[in-house]
């Protein structure tokens, strides 16, 4: 059993009011006064926790009580915050939103798991009295949960910050900080979100610095931490675990074009065996040196593609090495740099999509139904992820049959030794994939 100690939730009113800037400050400066910083980010997020370990200098988690599970949250924060003295958790979207019908995907649920206290960051701009109208709502809305302070985000002058704090004071929920507008709390944005860490390391550290002075000369951090330590301790279990199933080398793609990968994931394949290889398919003219199975993960090939292209080397070992049985698993980005061509650039060509960039965005969580047997799932099993992308590939596939709320329909390519679709998996509740996959790899390596 672990101790989950001192935990916050920064939450948002809505996904506009700069709450990952906010949260990434504030854990900054946290670490800044000697504290040891812990981070979550609530949900299917790749690019906001990458964000969060450059500013904590700890491990990226994430907690998703759709796909994981509600029973996992405390476990998978429990990991989150071990050796830590502070566990700060961002939100997704508004504190009540998400991208499930049961509410199970919200801030708000994950909030009342942990039995955290919730800061609830606030576009104080174009406001003055209606803020507590705001506040009032967000507080009261639902009593499980707990809006215990106001940090006020984009706020004009010093007028209108006394405007602001004596709305707020009305509700009783007190203020604990005020963030002027300004160029310090505007990041990078493309069309999936901020830009991974990973393509601008130096300048994301530059400003990270920045942001924390600007966090702390502005919030009264003695106040956070002391809303953090009243959240009650509890005892939580330890997270799932990967049994051991075999012993291989796997190689995983990374680099700026494949950046998207949990570490949970990672290290549920290192727990069920594997000896996991980095590469960067930008610039390593093969595969790692005696590899025997390939994962390749989400992140933006679509961003890369000529330069991915035009490493030939690789893309023509991957090809004949899949050709040849390699075992292998490709999520969202790893299938269209698996596939035949992306935006017109010929990619590894080991499975048959023809994938383009387009206008619409294809979101949310998915019920998949395995519709062949493949190294990650059985054939009949259901697994859960989510889906994130702007791209088709065409022919769509039949390995899998998503279902989702508002998506889904056949997708992906499998045989008994690949998977490569749109879906993304989260292991933390689950690792059994990690497992199967290993043991896949293990059996064509000759230790099965």
């Amino acid at each position: 059993m672990a101790l989950l100690g001192p935990r916050v939730v920064i939450a948002g009113t809505s996904s506009g009011v700069g709450k990952t800037t906010v949260a990434t400050g504030l854990m900054a400066a946290l670490r800044a006064r000697g504290l040891r910083v812990a981070s979550a980010k609530v949900g299917p997020d790749y690019i906001d926790p990458g964000y969060h370990a450059l500013a904590t200098g700890s491990p990226p988690r994430n907690l998703d009580g759709w796909i994981c599970g509600a029973d996992a949250i405390g476990p998978l924060a429990g990991r989150a915050a071990d050796g830590a003295d502070v566990l700060v958790v961002e939100g997704v979207m508004g504190l009540f939103d998400g991208a499930s019908d049961d509410g199970s995907a919200s801030t708000a649920h994950v909030a009342r798991l942990l039995d955290a206290p919730i800061v609830l960051v606030v576009d104080g701009s174009s406001m003055s009295g209606s803020v507590a109208a705001l506040v009032h709502g967000f507080a009261t809305y639902d009593a499980s949960i707990r809006v215990s302070g106001v940090i006020l985000n984009r706020v004009g002058s010093d007028e209108h910050e006394v405007l602001l704090r004596e709305a707020v004071a009305t509700t009783g929920v007190p203020v604990i900080g005020a963030l002027r507008r300004g160029p310090t709390f505007t990041w990078r944005d493309r069309h999936l979100g901020l830009v991974p860490v990973v393509e601008q390391l130096r300048e994301v550290q530059a400003s990270i610095d920045r942001l924390a002075h600007a966090v702390a000369a502005g919030c009264d951090l003695g106040a956070l931490l002391h809303l953090a330590m009243s959240a009650p301790a509890r005892s939580v279990a330890p997270p799932p675990t990967a049994r051991r199933s075999g012993r291989a080398r796997v190689a995983v793609a990374g680099g700026k074009a494949f950046s998207f990968v949990y570490p949970d994931n990672v290290e549920a394949l290192e727990q069920a065996g594997a000896e996991v290889l980095p590469f960067d398919p930008l610039v390593d003219p093969r595969l790692p040196e005696g590899c025997e199975a390939l994962f390749a993960g989400g992140g933006f090939p679509e961003v890369f593609a000529p330069a991915l292209a035009g490493n030939l080397p690789l893309i023509e070992d991957v090809r004949r090495r899949v050709a040849d049985g390699l075992v292998t698993w490709g999520e969202c980005g790893g299938l269209l740099w698996l596939g035949r061509s992306l935006d017109g650039h010929a990619m590894v060509g080991a499975v048959p999509g023809v994938a383009r960039m387009t206008e619409r965005l294809s979101l949310g969580y998915r019920r998949a139904t395995v519709r062949v047997n493949n190294p990650v799932a059985a054939r009949g099993a259901v697994i859960r992820g989510h889906e994130y992308h702007y791209s088709t590939s065409e022919p769509a596939g039949e390995a899998l049959e998503l279902d989702g709320r508002f998506g889904g329909g056949p997708s992906g390519f499998a045989t008994s030794r690949l998977l490569a679709t749109y879906l993304h998996l989260h292991l933390g509740g689950d690792p059994g994939p990690a497992e199967r996959f290993v043991a896949a790899a293990a059996v064509t390596a000759g230790r099965g």
